[in-house]
């Protein structure tokens, strides 16, 4: 079979076990097919000899029998995650050449699993970004198209890389992480399926942060239940992270049986946004409507502090973000700038953190330090922290009235040309106006393609559950899959 790669990883899993194919064989085909879409600037630090050692490990393994549901999977691992011996530059040039002496604690996991990596996915710098055009490698191109315009769209960020890797079947899945929508949002705008599960739920313990009250890791799938069998193998208590939640890991894809009858389904009217298209209106109604026919109960709720979302994001985002980012200083590893005589160590930071960080990076830095400041902690970063306080009580007090899950569109469009939002952070800061409250919160959600708009785009919606309930969230997410029916692939071109 040439295309293997187009397999999901429940289907990959039946195969290998019953002997129809091998995981070397499946590796190869994913490596051929990342080969042939290198335009895409997707995959960019490949390991090819990693992978066909860890398939053919996996191979001996399955031989043996009992295996678990991950061996033999190909999966590429976005560049934010710390692997041993392999390029970990979080898409910046102040890390250029450095490779960890370690391996992060979701990696480990995975290929404990027996999972297989096809090497290091592109992303936002820093996970710093919307559309994947901050990163030192380059800009991600999204495999959709409109029509027959040829113009380049975005797969959106930070895991640019991720979406457009598993979109164009590269691997079978993909790790992302998640701050303020970095899973969901690239998910949505190239049709696949993107989980952000509970804050703790998956260790972060070396994955290099952005903000670390906000940052979760999570799987980027082709289905629905791909996504419970990949986050299964990711969560798990980790004694090396402090946040991590000290709970049971349950079988996530026994949970999924498509039965939601008598769940209740809100709708918040917040997220009813001016200037939303008509599209995304009817998709957000069309998923009420495949829900209520399967035997849910659709609700109107209010969560009152959306609004406040976003502004109170990008004052607690920054701010973690300098504070993180202020050990990249030239000292120990990564990039240092070249000093001139009678420069000092000021100097040396001053010329190394200006000339590794990029545009978007150094103002995220700047907003940050300049909210953390002795005159405006209290009047920016406190006040913040009090709005996320209110916007988590708005989630539990819907929650607390019954509500099972809630219901929204995942993005305020389908995938934008690259270019067009760069030039403008308030423009491109929106495009994760339904996402951030979710994060803000500590929730678990999952985005997952429901149609296409007149483009020919993929549009996802979104479902946000309540916390620790992944499984309850996946299967309500298996209900819009199985009736939105979205099959659709980008026609290739690359």
């Amino acid at each position: 079979m040439s295309d293997l790669n187009t397999l999901t990883i429940a289907e990959a899993r039946d195969k290998l076990r019953s002997g129809d194919i091998k995981a070397r064989e499946l590796t190869e085909a994913c490596l051929k097919a990342a080969e042939a879409g290198k335009v895409l600037n997707a995959l960019v630090h490949p390991t090819p000899e990693i992978a066909l050692a860890q398939a053919d490990a996996a191979d001996a393994r399955i031989a043996a029998g009992g295996t678990p549901s991950m061996c033999g999977i190909p999966l590429g691992i976005k560049d934010l995650f710390c692997t041993k011996g392999v390029a970990s530059q979080a898409a910046s040039g102040i890390l250029k050449g450095f490779k960890p002496e370690y391996e992060s604690t979701i990696t480990t996991q995975l290929f404990n699993s027996g999972a297989v990596m096809i090497g290091k996915l592109n992303m936002d710098e820093f996970a710093m970004g919307s559309s994947n055009e901050t990163s030192v490698y380059g800009n991600v191109i999204n495999p959709w198209r409109r029509g027959n315009d040829t113009s380049d769209l975005t797969p959106g960020g930070s895991s640019g890389g991720s979406a457009s890797a598993v979109a164009a079947d590269f691997c079978l899945a993909a790790t992302g992480t998640d701050t303020g929508g970095s899973i969901r949002q690239p998910a949505a705008f190239v049709g696949i399926t993107g989980l952000k599960p509970t804050y703790g739920r998956c260790s972060r313990w070396g994955v290099v942060a952005f903000a670390s009250s906000l940052d979760q890791a999570g799987p980027m799938t082709k289905s629905v239940r791909d996504a419970a069998i990949m986050l299964e193998a990711m969560a798990g208590h980790d004694p090396l992270d402090s946040t991590s939640a000290d709970l049971a890991v349950p079988n996530f894809e026994a949970m999924i049986t498509g039965d939601i009858k008598g769940k209740k389904i809100g709708i918040p009217k917040e997220y009813r946004m001016e200037g939303m298209p008509d599209e995304i209106e009817t998709l957000w109604s069309d998923g009420a409507a495949m829900l209520k026919d399967a035997g849910a109960e659709i609700i109107d709720i209010t969560l009152p502090h959306t609004k406040y979302a976003l502004p109170a994001y990008y004052v607690i985002a920054p701010a973690e973000a300098s504070s993180n980012l202020a050990r990249y200083d030239g000292v120990r590893y990564g990039h240092r700038a070249k000093l001139g005589q009678g420069d000092g160590i000021t100097e040396m930071y001053e010329k190394t953190r200006a000339e590794g960080f990029g545009a978007e990076v150094q103002r995220r830095v700047m907003i940050g330090t300049y909210v953390l400041s002795a005159g405006f902690y209290d009047a920016y970063y406190n006040r913040a922290r009090k709005v996320r306080t209110l916007i988590k009580k708005d989630f539990e007090d819907v929650f607390a009235q019954g509500i099972d899950a809630i219901l929204t569109p995942a993005t305020p469009s389908s995938a934008f040309e690259l270019g067009k939002k760069f030039d403008d952070p308030v423009q491109m800061y929106l495009n994760d106006v339904f996402t951030v409250t979710v994060n803000l919160a500590g929730l678990p959600g999952i985005a997952v393609p429901a149609g296409l708009d007149k483009q020919g785009l993929p549009l996802g919606l979104q479902l946000i559950g309540k916390p620790w309930e992944e499984g309850d969230l996946l299967n309500v997410a298996q209900v819009i899959e199985d009736r939105a029916g979205f099959v659709a692939k980008p026609i290739k071109w690359w």
